[in-house]
């Protein structure tokens, strides 16, 4: 059988560089190793969200005789809450269960971690530099702000590399025009964050990047006068994990790779 990591070492560092247990989230979303295995993982595989296509996605991928990977999500399985073992709730857990592949999910923890989160990797990938964080979430500052670069003069031209960054067809991201043609102070946080644009204001933003939001989202930029750009739940969520399942690949020479089940959202 192939070499392998133990799981217990991963588990360990990452619950310690996310810093796990600090960081608040919602009761559902159980941070940290939700499905281990039987020791040992043979690599990583990064994806948004602990679906049925994506454990379909691991499981298709097994080497015999090799360690299966660890399954890295940002969405875990238990967001619908203690519930019965039955229907989906099996189906999922079956397929990890009957292969050995170990899941583990970060929420909030990685939306705000500094070198790998979800905001900070996309105002790098914008050419912003992070000068700051703003949003009170359950009292921790969630989003990242930052000045806009030259390269993005328009907020038009912001939208537009959205689309580019996230891998998402031009014209996808939707731009909100309730700011100023050209954005000076740019605050992001990824997701369904469209609550938080009275943030951006009294955060003295002009432009907020976020993923999706509510229909009402769209009178709270226009009168108070913020640029909102909804470029998709989950594209702006994408970065994040596989930043980190890098990182962590790095750190213990495994290999890694992305499973993309867009949902169009």
């Amino acid at each position: 059988m192939a070499a392998g990591v133990p799981l217990g070492e991963l588990v360990s560092y990452l619950n310690e560089y996310l810093r796990i247990r600090e960081i608040p989230d919602e009761a559902n979303a159980v941070n940290g190793l939700q499905v281990e295995n039987s020791g040992l993982v043979g690599g990583i595989v990064a994806a948004v969200d602990a679906s049925q296509a994506t454990v379909d996605g691991v499981v298709a991928i097994l080497e015999p005789g090799s360690p299966p990977p660890l399954l890295l999500v940002h969405h875990g399985l238990l967001w619908d809450g203690n519930i019965p073992v039955t229907g989906r709730r099996y189906r999922r857990l079956a397929g990890l269960l009957d292969h050995d592949i170990p899941l583990y999910s970060a929420h909030s923890p990685l939306d705000v971690h500094p070198e790998v989160g979800n905001n900070a990797v996309l105002a790098e990938r914008l050419g912003i530099g992070v000068e700051g964080w703003f949003g009170n979430y359950r009292g921790l500052p969630i989003g990242a702000w930052g000045h806009s670069p030259a390269s993005l003069p328009t907020r038009e031209a912001l939208a537009l590399e959205l689309d580019r960054v996230l891998h998402t067809l031009k014209g996808s991201a939707t731009l909100i025009a309730g700011g100023p043609e050209k954005p000076t102070r740019i605050g992001i946080i990824t997701g369904a964050a469209g609550s938080m644009i009275a943030a951006a204001r009294d955060a003295g933003l002009d432009t907020f990047i976020t993923g999706e939001g509510p229909h009402h989202t769209y009178f709270d930029a226009m009168e108070w006068g913020l640029n909102v750009i909804y470029a998709g739940h989950y594209a702006t969520e994408t970065l994040g994990v596989q930043a980190l399942a890098s990182h962590l690949a790095d750190q213990f020479d495994l290999e890694w790779d992305f499973h993309d089940h867009p949902t169009g959202l």
